[in-house]
């Protein structure tokens, strides 16, 4: 730990700063926690700073000789990209009044200015602050600042609900909040902001005067603005210190050190707080482009919540290769895939299947040769479950065979692609690849995009990896599986009966290790044991096979491949003992324009059931067109189930299990209503639970 000393006119510089600062605002006079400044010309008194040592080094004369990609925290990226990309264009951002672009030096200076006016006002190193704000470029800024100066973000968006927000608060014994916007503010006012602690507020986009004035009594208030300005202002006077051979004292941020606690969403169970540290997120950082070759200029489109771990840490690493991010939602993304053509998307399987809904809409519509072309392509290569050496003389048979039928097949592609699938690519830009993560997906989605020439490639991981353990690699991107795991990181699979290690091509339950594996949940020691081992290794609590190595025929490549098949504790037992994993049956059943939503049930009973949320509009389209109803706006109860248990057949049929008994159910499962996380998985408890008197009487 390097530590220098401030001398005392360098201390009467910063606290005459400080003491003009509380006279004039009144914002200041508290007294100061742990880092207050005493200026005494005749004692000098040390002020521990803590610091990303390479994105500040110039303060820092110990850490001049650190290598350009020497990073001990995470916001020392900012140093390098800045130093490398300087005026690129990093962040679009065009949907905030004011909308903002920023280059990599000036998001580098906003950071460094954010972080220092955190210090200004009191903020000190290990102090939490709550995070709660959508994704924007302010909330970078804020996110990277926090973390820059040593403090940690407990982070959440604001589709959370206030209860949930307040168990965050509470738990994480955060001493202040960030917040999005005044109408957050002013909803979280109601129900939030009287019954926590708050040393201030920091109001990241909007104006002060749009407040409940009631809610704001006696708390330190600051806009975004007023945090960057008195940021800079110190600075400029440390900077000045600095050039007159003054030193300060500090700490450099150990990588070891927790940079974020990022609360489970969970689709089951409270909410758990993960300590992710620099280090766990640098792993991300420097080993994702393997996954994602990303270029200087390359432009992602930027949707998912920032608090995500899988959005964040993809945006941390992207940054780090001089690229251009455009923040979207998701009323904008359509739009917003046309317009800005960007060459990734990074997201998670809901809007990929959106994607593939609305194309096929556009397929549906066009004309019998078109759709014909179009859909009769609509395949892909699948790793094989079973994994045989076969004779070479086989092999080689099956090679004949399958180049045989490319040949065949080339000039229809060629076809297609110049009547279909080239207008899906000028709609939907996605020119190199989308990812996707944080879900399942499913194996008609990933097929339909890798026909019509738009690359997928899928991953896995959990917030508490940080998240990514395994993804497809660009020139490796096997469907129906979830790629290679990570550099530096180890998978095994083991026997849920008795933890014995299996052999590859068993399946089991996944357990990994590696440098992403979080430092545990925050004060929970008894969940942190039972998901991590004294070996380090995490059980993910997903039910998985790995791929066994083949030196022949079409598997070949896919030796070391994990695949997935679903979660341990979503696995349904019904009273016949079989164990049933729901993931393959909702997932066929999505394929239908009629089912919006579906949870599959039937735990201790003898058949399977499925709630549904039925698509009305589909469903009257098809009654209309097939005069299934006398009355055209409107159809009864009997023939929606009948058109849905037709569905359902239908879309099921090559599954190895069949739903038995339906429940219609009108509300869809949304965050709003509790039924969905915020990263849009349905929460299969709580959807259960709500509706189980009706289950009951389903299966009565």
């Amino acid at each position: 730990m390097a530590i220098g000393v401030l001398s005392s006119t360098s201390l009467c510089l910063i606290d005459r700063r400080k003491s003009f600062l509380a006279a004039s605002n009144s914002l200041l006079s508290r007294r100061r926690r742990r880092s207050s400044i005493v200026c005494n010309s005749e004692v000098e008194r040390r002020v521990i700073r803590r610091c990303s040592p390479f994105l500040e080094g110039v303060t820092l004369k110990s850490t001049t000789n650190l290598a350009t990609n020497d990073w001990k925290a995470v916001p020392d990226i900012w140093k390098t990209s800045a130093d490398k990309y300087g005026d690129r264009v990093a962040l679009v951002d065009p949907y905030h009044e004011p909308s903002s672009d920023m280059t990599y030096k000036q998001l580098e200076q906003e950071i460094l200015d954010f972080a220092e006016g955190l210090r200004v006002i009191g903020v000190v190193p290990d102090e939490k602050l709550a995070l709660f704000a959508d994704n924007s470029s302010r909330w970078l800024v804020a996110d990277q600042g926090i973390m820059a100066m040593g403090a940690i973000n407990v982070v959440r968006g604001m589709r959370s609900s206030d209860e949930e927000l307040l168990q965050i608060y509470k738990h994480s014994e955060s001493v202040a909040l960030v917040v999005e916007s005044p109408e957050f503010f002013n909803r979280l006012a109601k129900s939030f902001i009287s019954e926590v602690d708050k040393r201030f507020i920091i109001l990241l986009w909007g104006e002060k005067t749009l407040l409940n004035s009631e809610s704001i009594k006696n708390i330190r208030l600051f806009d975004y603005k007023e945090i960057i300005k008195l940021g800079k202002e110190n600075r400029d006077l440390l900077l000045q210190s600095c050039v007159e051979g003054k030193d300060e004292t500090y700490e450099i941020i150990s990588p070891d050190d927790v940079a974020t606690l990022m609360y489970t969403s969970g689709t089951s169970g409270t909410p758990k707080g993960v300590m992710l540290t620099h280090r766990n997120l640098l792993h991300q950082i420097r080993n994702l482009w393997e996954i994602v070759p990303a270029e200087p200029g390359d432009r992602f489109l930027s949707m998912l919540p920032s608090w995500h771990a899988y959005e964040r840490a993809c945006e941390y690493f992207i940054f780090t290769y001089g690229i251009e991010q455009v923040y979207t939602n998701v009323k904008k993304l359509k739009e917003d895939l046309k317009r800005y053509q960007p060459q990734y998307l990074i997201s998670v399987p809901l809007v990929y299947e959106t994607l593939y809904s609305s194309i096929q809409k556009q397929i549906s519509s066009s004309s019998a040769a078109r759709r014909f072309i179009a859909l009769m392509l609509i395949n892909g290569k699948f790793l094989l479950e079973k994994q045989t050496n076969h004779p070479y003389i086989f092999v080689f048979l099956d090679w004949l065979w399958a180049r045989l039928v490319a040949a065949t097949l080339w000039p229809l592609h060629n076809l297609a692609l110049k009547l279909v699938y080239s207008k899906i690519h000028s709609a939907i830009g996605i020119s190199k690849a989308g990812i996707s993560g944080g879900g399942s997906l499913p194996n008609y989605v990933d097929k339909f995009f890798e026909a019509i020439g738009v690359r997928i490639q899928n991953g896995y991981g959990l917030t508490e990896t940080s998240p990514v353990l395994a993804a497809r690699r660009p020139a490796c991107n096997v469907l129906g599986t979830v790629g290679h795991p990570l550099n530096h990181t180890e998978v095994k699979i083991i026997d849920a009966e008795n933890g014995e290690v299996l052999p590859d091509g068993l399946k089991g339950i996944v357990k990994v290790r590696g440098p992403q594996v979080m430092k545990g949940y925050f004060k929970n020691p008894s969940a942190t044991s039972q998901a991590l081992d004294g070996e380090g290794w995490l059980n993910t609590g997903d039910i998985g096979w790995i791929a066994p190595k083949s030196f022949t025929g079409r598997n070949r490549e896919c030796g070391g491949m994990l695949v997935l098949e679903g979660r341990a504790k979503d696995t349904i037992v019904l009273t016949t003992g079989e164990n049933i994993e729901p993931s393959e049956l909702e997932d066929a059943a999505l394929r239908s324009n009629l089912i919006q939503q579906i949870v599959v049930i039937g735990q201790d009973q003898r058949r399977l059931g499925a709630l549904i949320v039925p698509n009305k509009e589909e469903l009257l389209a098809v009654a209309k067109k097939d005069s299934i109803s006398s009355d055209p706006s409107e159809l009864n109860k009997d023939e929606i189930m009948n058109l849905l248990q037709h569905e359902l057949s239908s879309w099921t049929s090559g599954c190895l299990y069949q739903i038995g008994p339906i429940l219609i159910v009108d509300e869809p499962f949304t965050i709003e209503n509790g039924l969905m996380t915020p990263t849009m998985k349905v929460r299969r408890d709580r959807v259960v639970a709500q509706y189980k008197d009706r289950i009951a009487k389903l299966y009565k």
